[in-house]
């Protein structure tokens, strides 16, 4: 069952509105929620490389809670400082964070016959020895928490992870991995498999560690057609979101909710909305009423959706942004966790942030906040 080591819960709203229950007000949180918009984290990083601060759980643990102090009352959920190439990792990959670049792959996947496609894919992988220092930092991020909000695990999706290893980092072009996928969808379908088995074991054993909700983060996911999406990301979607729930229960612990966030797929909500998956994350491309009422046909929770970019804006921007949100989302007492349509993008301003937090829980709950 669920560890009782941890102290209780204090605000559990996020998991009640992800459970799909009536709430007082909308639950509210953002990705990248710890990062490089607060000047502590910088401070708290100082010149370490970042996977240096991933691998250690105190630092990993300071920097997930230091925007539920920042934001103190206005935020309800935390998420674990970590990063979704861990996997890759794990799979005897190495990869660096390089400045200006982001991840750099030192050796990418080039063709199933390069002989590190069949180590990969033959790698037997010990998630607990591999990345027990996300673990660790989950569970010390609990303890630290105080039960002030409940805490995210999360990874990235099948898809998106082989785009990394294909491409050796990020690419605004895609020829290597479109490139494998149609010149060898087999291959590239074993690996996909491959590489949900061992999410679904690195999302159980954050559960394990203290997690109590999670999201899969499928980032290029817009970089295919439906009809791709459909071979090629969401049936490895789907596997994580099905296998999950029965290695917990083999744990002997109980489910918890899941969210997918498919990037760019716009034309996948109907699909995701059918799947396990208990949240869907929507991106700033999605209409909230349109989306809303297909979800309400499945009885599954949105988050989501401003687009990040307005928080360059004037506060006026983000107020008449927000008044969309919270109209189209029914209003916020059910059925919508209030995100932004992706990541708190570089050089935002923490106080523009703050004054998006403050005018959700003006539109649709109170000044403050009640639980």
């Amino acid at each position: 069952m669920e560890t009782t080591k941890f102290p209780p819960l204090k605000n559990d709203l996020l998991l009640r509105a992800a459970r799909n229950e009536p709430v007082p007000r909308p639950p509210i949180w953002v990705m990248r929620q710890a990062g490089r918009y607060l000047p502590q984290y910088h401070r708290e990083k100082n010149n370490r490389d970042f996977f240096q601060c991933v691998r250690d759980p105190e630092i990993a643990s300071n920097l997930t809670i230091q925007p539920i102090d920042e934001y103190d009352g206005l935020i309800d959920a935390a998420i674990i400082f970590s990063d979704i190439l861990v996997v890759p990792q794990a799979l005897g990959m190495e990869v660096k964070m390089e400045e200006g670049r982001g991840p750099v792959f030192v050796k990418r996947l080039e063709t199933p016959e390069d002989g590190q496609y069949a180590e990969v894919l033959g790698k037997e992988v010990d998630v607990k020895r591999e990345l027990g220092y996300v673990y660790d930092a989950i569970s010390l991020t609990r303890e630290k928490l105080k039960g002030r909000v409940p805490l995210f695990g999360f990874c990235g999706a099948p898809w998106t992870l082989l785009c990394y290893m294909v491409e050796g980092g990020g690419s605004k072009m895609f020829k290597d991995i479109k490139t494998w996928i149609y010149k060898w969808p087999e291959e590239s379908k074993k690996l996909l498999a491959k590489l949900a088995d061992v999410c679904v074991e690195h999302l159980a054993e954050q559960v394990l560690a203290g997690a109590q909700i999670v999201q899969v983060f499928d980032s290029w996911a817009g970089e295919l057609s439906p009809s791709s999406f459909s071979q090629f990301a969401l049936p490895y979607l789907l596997q994580v979101a099905k296998q999950l729930p029965s290695r917990l229960a083999l744990l002997n612990h109980p489910p918890v909710p899941m969210v997918a966030f498919a990037k760019g797929a716009w034309y996948a909500l109907e699909d995701l909305c059918a799947s396990p998956y208990n949240i869907i994350s929507l991106d700033w491309l999605h209409d909230p009423a349109q989306a809303y009422a297909v979800a309400q046909k499945y009885g599954k929770v949105l988050q989501g959706n401003m687009d990040p970019g307005v928080l360059y804006g004037e506060r006026e921007a983000i107020d008449e942004a927000v008044k969309t949100m919270v109209k189209g989302f029914g209003g916020g007492k059910k059925g919508w966790i209030a995100n932004l349509g992706h990541g708190v993008t570089p050089f935002v301003d923490k106080e523009k942030l703050r004054y998006y937090f403050e005018r959700i829980h003006h539109h649709a709950g109170d000044e403050r906040g009640v639980l």
